[in-house]
């Protein structure tokens, strides 16, 4: 009996030899296992991405110590752009400039097809000569009628039809050369001449092409072109300022340009238009300011920073 308990008690022992290892290492794994959190699941709601910001007109606030009042940037743009148009239909001959080249006024940069003008000035200068022929005829038949109504041969009324058909071929000759005026005229138009010194903005027809004078109004609405040209020595920084900043604007007030590109250089300018309509949608008001003395560094469309002179 008492070899029974013995045995019983060393199979315990070894048991529990066996069985304290094992806990132990189990327990040191999970001392050192790391928490993760777990991936949200497909069908989560995620949050709502903000909405994207509304482009405002940026004004700065110049320093406290600044002679300047508002800073504002905007886009150098050409004062006037002149679109050179036929002023009748013909098809485009020769073209002698292309973009970006310089031209004086009166300058020849388009011929149009002439042959149709050309011969209508000869025809007509061939019935000029013909009418003048006509009144040299009457002016004889005149001459010999009023002779032998001196010597009252002639009846009164035979010398006043002679008369009259003097006037009539002088007035026909009025009209022909009217005529005549008007077809070099057309002829004239044929060549195109710049109305301005300037530069080519585009080159908008090719020679063989067919043009028209039409327009329809308006800076930029539809127009059958050849060249379009500016003066590049006339140039305005268009601005559209916050509706808060009004006040600080004024029509002729003095300005500092300074272009995007060339921050170093600065202009002189003033306050030449202020639009009388505001945006309601932006809730601005479109200002140009006309720059003094520009140089080759401006050039029309790059951005620019204004700042107005306080008032």
């Amino acid at each position: 009996m008492k070899t029974i308990f013995i045995g019983i008690a060393i199979v315990i022992v070894v048991a529990a030899y066996f069985a304290w290892p094992r806990a132990e290492a189990e327990h040191r794994v999970v001392g050192h296992k790391t928490e993760t959190k777990p991936e949200p699941s497909s069908t989560a709601s995620a949050k709502p991405e903000a909405p994207a910001p509304v482009t405002e007109v940026k004004s700065t606030a110049p320093a406290a110590n600044s002679p300047y009042s508002l800073t504002v940037s905007g886009y150098i743009i050409n004062r006037e752009r002149i679109e050179i148009s036929p002023r009748f239909q013909g098809v485009v001959k020769w073209i002698g400039v292309k973009k970006g080249d310089s031209v004086k006024k009166d300058q020849i940069v388009v011929l149009l097809d002439d042959a149709e003008q050309k011969a209508r000035v000869a025809e007509t200068e061939g019935r000029l000569a013909n009418t003048r022929v006509t009144l040299a005829r009457a002016q004889l038949a005149y001459q010999r009628v009023r002779e032998l109504w001196e010597r009252n041969v002639s009846s009164k009324e035979a010398e006043d039809e002679a008369r009259l058909s003097v006037d009539a071929a002088k007035a026909a000759i009025a009209e022909v050369e009217g005529q005549l005026a008007l077809a070099k005229t057309y002829l004239d138009w044929t060549v195109i001449r710049s109305p301005i010194d300037g530069v080519v903005l585009e080159k908008l027809a090719e020679p063989g092409e067919l043009v028209t004078p039409q327009s329809f109004g308006g800076n930029r609405g539809p127009s059958t072109a050849v060249l379009a040209v500016a003066d590049l020595q006339d140039l305005q920084v268009e601005i559209d300022v916050n509706e808060a900043d009004l006040a600080k604007i004024a029509l002729g007030q003095r300005c500092q340009v300074s272009p995007e590109a060339y921050p170093e250089k600065h202009y002189d300018g003033l306050v030449a238009e202020i639009s009388p309509e505001a945006s309601r949608q932006k809730g601005t008001l479109q200002i140009k300011v006309q720059i003094k003395q520009p140089d080759r560094f401006l050039t029309p469309e790059l951005s620019a920073k204004v700042e107005f002179l306080a008032q």
